[in-house]
């Protein structure tokens, strides 16, 4: 789109940004300026239009509180992904992808869960990492890779998760797998069989509930206080289960860290009913206050702890890279479930990530991430503190990626995130994470890709808006 369309019209009464609003409305109404393409800079269109940045400004921070702009930071402002229904004229040209057109790459919503802040990760340096490797790439590298994993990776796992884990083990015990729904079903396939049953935290992650339950297994719901996962009631509720899946540091969705006293409970019970601990290390690596916990991993002492962890949340989630620690006397038998099951992972990318962990642009990664989520997370607290007040209670925990924003009791969640969503934002209700009827209602709401205090400010208006 041409910005001389863009030109206000100083004869008007209607002040020159809101013409300035309305013209980049029609663009977007008619088809002009489509979903996901970059607008001006502020400063470029204020040069070229001859106006005040001030005016410019004004205009696009309308744009943006009514859903029709995204900021992205460095990357610029963009038209939102998920327009308003009535942006959009019946005669507007359809700019959805067909099956035969480009396949459209979905970017992120604000509030979406599990992703980090995309917009800060290290594009350069990981595109220099790739071409070096690359430049490298021996014919052995170009054949099927390993089952179980590059040695490489396991060799550098085994010392991160030594040095930052509090974890010991060995190459031989760990697997490399492509996400932590995979990881799970590598351990119902060789430990467990269909039917089997677990405790499963209430509330607890919800694509892991799906992916178990896919599997065959049974989950028995066991609530979740103060105290992280409450095991007395998870041995009245089902003792002779054969497995639970725990996310002691971090609890998803609540935040709250499991007790010393829970976690050696945890373990006597799984080694007296023989049973098997999964271990989901969930959002361990950013914690903003107070010292890091040890890995429940660090305190097994009787090989019933299998320790999944995922790179996704760290670096990205196209790479599709994860990790499972199984018990030293079980590595045979996964090792060889592996090989009937396939070839593992692509070595390129296990090999990137070894050089970024071994020359420690990964530990200097999770530092700054780590400062920038603590500065991320209060924006957004502050803001939607703001913007709905007394209707809402946030449960800020000592880390994570999200925020627990807590509604009235006779809140319909599920009903708001269903708004949200069709208003193009992220997030999911508390209430669909939870196996039993939801006695409580809430928001999970992530803060890690809204860039600065304007954004936070419109998104959390809109929300507001929205419940209203």
């Amino acid at each position: 789109m041409s910005n001389t369309h863009l030109r206000p019209d100083r004869t008007q009464n209607v002040p020159v940004y809101r013409q300035l609003y309305q013209r980049f409305r029609e663009a977007m109404k008619d088809g002009r300026l489509p979903p996901g393409q970059r607008v001006p800079s502020v400063r470029s269109l204020a040069s070229e239009l001859n106006l005040s940045r001030g005016t410019v400004e004004l205009a696009y921070q309308l744009l943006v509180s009514e859903g029709y702009f995204l900021p992205r930071g460095p990357a610029g402002t963009i038209v939102s992904p998920h327009l308003p229904d009535s942006t959009r004229s019946p005669s507007a040209p359809d700019t959805t992808a067909k099956p035969e057109s480009k396949p459209h790459l979905d970017l992120p919503q604000p509030f979406q869960l599990g992703l980090p802040a995309l917009d800060a990760f290290p594009s350069k340096l990981w595109a220099r990492l790739v071409n070096r490797r690359l430049r490298a790439q021996s014919i052995a590298e170009l054949n099927y890779p390993p089952p179980t994993g590059h040695p490489a990776l396991k060799r550098a796992l085994v010392t991160y998760l030594g040095v930052s884990r509090g974890i010991v083990c060995r190459p031989e015990q760990i697997i490399i797998t492509d996400s932590y729904r995979d990881s799970l079903g590598l351990i119902c396939r060789t430990l467990l069989k269909p039917g089997d049953s677990g405790w499963f935290e209430e509330p607890g992650y919800l694509m892991a509930r799906e992916r178990l339950l896919s599997e065959g297994m049974q989950l028995a719901p066991v609530s979740v206080d103060a105290d992280g996962l409450n095991v007395e009631e998870g041995c009245l509720r089902a003792n002779s289960a054969r497995f639970a899946v725990v996310t002691p540091t971090h609890q998803s969705p609540t935040g709250v860290s499991m007790t010393l006293a829970r976690r050696q409970a945890l373990l006597a019970w799984a080694n007296r009913e023989n049973a098997w601990i999964i271990e989901d290390d969930y959002d361990s690596e950013y914690r903003y206050h107070g010292h890091p916990l040890p890995a429940l991993k660090s305190l097994d002492r009787d090989e019933r702890v299998l320790y999944t962890g995922t790179f996704s949340k760290v670096l990205f989630p196209g790479i599709k890279l994860a990790y499972l620690v199984v018990p030293p006397s079980q590595a045979e038998i996964f090792q060889n479930t592996m090989q009937r099951q396939g070839h593992g992972c692509p070595t390129l990318s296990q090999s990137v990530v070894t050089d970024f962990i071994d020359e420690g642009h990964f530990a200097r990664h999770l530092k700054r991430m780590r400062a920038l989520y603590k500065l991320r997370r209060e924006m957004l607290r502050q803001a939607l503190e703001h913007h709905l007040g007394d209707r809402i209670h946030i449960d800020l925990q000592a880390g994570g990626m999200h925020l627990l924003v807590r509604l009235a009791d006779d809140t319909d969640d599920v009903a708001v995130a269903n708004q949200a969503a069709s208003a193009g934002l992220g997030g999911h209700a508390l209430s669909q994470w939870t196996l039993k009827p939801a006695r409580q209602s809430g928001l999970l709401l992530s803060f890690t890709n809204v860039i600065d205090a304007v954004q936070a400010d419109a998104l959390a208006a809109r929300l507001a808006t929205l419940m209203k």
